[in-house]
């Protein structure tokens, strides 16, 4: 009972401190009014060159109601929280790097771009209103989103598939082609806006990560794991923020009996009291402005006595700040996501590092679209999918760990680290920087001594 008073007091103490609350965040009106005027610069200044660089001239994505496909999320207003009956949209360019054309063949607009071009009244079919579209605009490449290598992009079903090829006229049908790079591209590419603000929400995931590790939430003996995982629910709401995933919050401590650096990531860490010594692992997601941060780093609760976080420990973080080195390094236009990490792995191996590399797009969704640079339980290519070239401004989030070796604890120490980055065509920049040290809980007060 004391241990649950506890813990709700360090809730109600969200509202007296907190350095994330004092982070600018948009009232829902304002976020709707960013995320509509963000989708029509993407629209008129971005997908033009991609449908160019792709060789689409006409895209044509269709979506049911809340049977979404992942592309039609991104293009829907932000009042729409689904598709209406059957929404279609057409994206039509008429030649090379000029505008396009956008229409939708629904029963209403779809934003400012995508303007009603189907009167049931006049022809109440919604598929021959579609075809007439398309006739009178007789592409070269009509790209679908049916996807081999991303499920982001074969948001099409079957049944829309179908009843599309048959209603297409039969000079048409050799021109259909999947929309997949097309999809990818749309996807990853961020926008001047967007890169622009990912800093921000990157800060406001840092933040609130910071303030978890803390003495605001967390009282040693008395906290347990799945405590703060869930103040980090509660903190993401109080916020008017979303997550994509459930965070998650481990511990390593030099105990035998505990294996967390050997846990597979496949099962869930178990719920254990924070005790001093521990060394605490967050794995941690926001979603804002319809663009998604994952972030993973780690602190240390500080023993009587200590006023520092060990040096063995620090030094075994660094290992996990090289194997970000090394990775980052190898980003290189125009590499697919299996040469970066191939060479990369080169590097870890030369320099006797027992690093694991598992990195991926980041943006409009957590896991997103591009290149995948490793998976925690494959280290070598990944067909597809790793297959993807890397593009200049494309975002990622930069995950890997690094296994090291600490005599002080007579066992391995999993350094576990995700930092938000941005590839420019030139170099990676993380998004607002990224953990150089392990937190302290609490944090040093200088005027304190032992």
């Amino acid at each position: 009972m004391i241990k649950r008073l506890l813990f709700v007091f360090s809730l109600i103490l969200i509202s007296n401190f907190s350095s994330a609350q004092d982070l600018a965040v948009l009232t829902q009106r304002e976020q709707a009014e960013v995320i509509d005027s963000w989708l029509e610069f993407r629209i008129q200044n971005l997908l033009p060159s991609l449908m160019t660089e792709t060789g689409v001239d006409m895209w044509v994505v269709i979506s049911r109601e809340y049977n979404e496909d992942p592309v039609i999320r991104t293009m829907l207003p932000a009042t729409w929280m689904a598709a209406r009956r059957r929404t279609i949209l057409v994206m039509y360019q008429p030649s090379a790097n000029a505008p396009v054309e956008t229409y939708a063949v629904a029963r209403y607009d779809v934003g400012k771009s995508f303007k009603r071009a189907w009167d049931p009244d006049s022809q109440p079919d919604q598929w021959k209103a579609l075809m007439e579209l398309i006739s009178s605009k007789n592409p070269k490449k009509i790209g679908l989103n049916y996807a081999k290598d991303y499920g982001h992009a074969d948001g099409l079903t079957t049944n829309e598939h179908q009843v599309f090829l048959e209603y297409l006229p039969k000079n048409l049908q050799a021109t259909v082609v999947s929309a997949q790079t097309l999809a990818v591209r749309w996807l990853e590419t961020r926008t001047a806006p967007e890169m622009a603000t990912y800093k921000h929400i990157q800060e406001i995931a840092h933040d609130i990560i910071s303030e978890g590790f803390s003495s605001v939430v967390i009282t040693p003996g008395v906290t347990t794991t799945e405590d703060l995982v869930w103040w980090y629910r509660e903190k993401i709401k109080a916020m008017k923020l979303d997550t994509w995933f459930h965070p998650s919050v481990d511990i390593q401590r030099p105990d035998p009996a505990n294996n967390e650096q050997n846990r597979n990531f496949a099962t869930k860490s178990p719920d254990s009291v924070i005790m001093p010594g521990d060394l605490l692992h967050v794995d941690f997601g926001i979603t804002y402005l319809r663009l998604n941060t994952d972030t993973q780093e780690m602190a240390y609760v500080l023993k009587a006595g200590e006023t520092e976080v060990p040096v063995y420990l620090q030094n075994a973080f660094k290992q996990g700040n090289r194997v970000q080195d090394i990775l980052t390094s190898n980003f290189v236009a125009g590499k697919t996501g299996n040469e970066i990490l191939r060479a990369s792995r080169k590097v870890l191996d030369s320099e006797g590092i027992r690093g694991s590399i598992y990195t991926h797009p980041l943006g409009f969704y957590g896991h997103s679209a591009g290149p995948t640079i490793g998976m925690w339980d494959n280290q070598g290519d990944t067909p597809g999918a790793g297959d993807f070239p890397l593009h200049a401004n494309t975002g990622y989030a930069i995950e890997l760990n690094a296994v090291v070796f600490v005599k002080e604890w007579n066992k391995d120490v999993r350094i576990m680290l995700e930092e938000g980055a941005l590839f420019d065509g030139q170099k990676v920049t993380y998004y607002n920087g990224r953990q150089k040290e392990i937190f302290s809980i609490p944090r040093v007060n200088k005027h304190l001594r032992y």
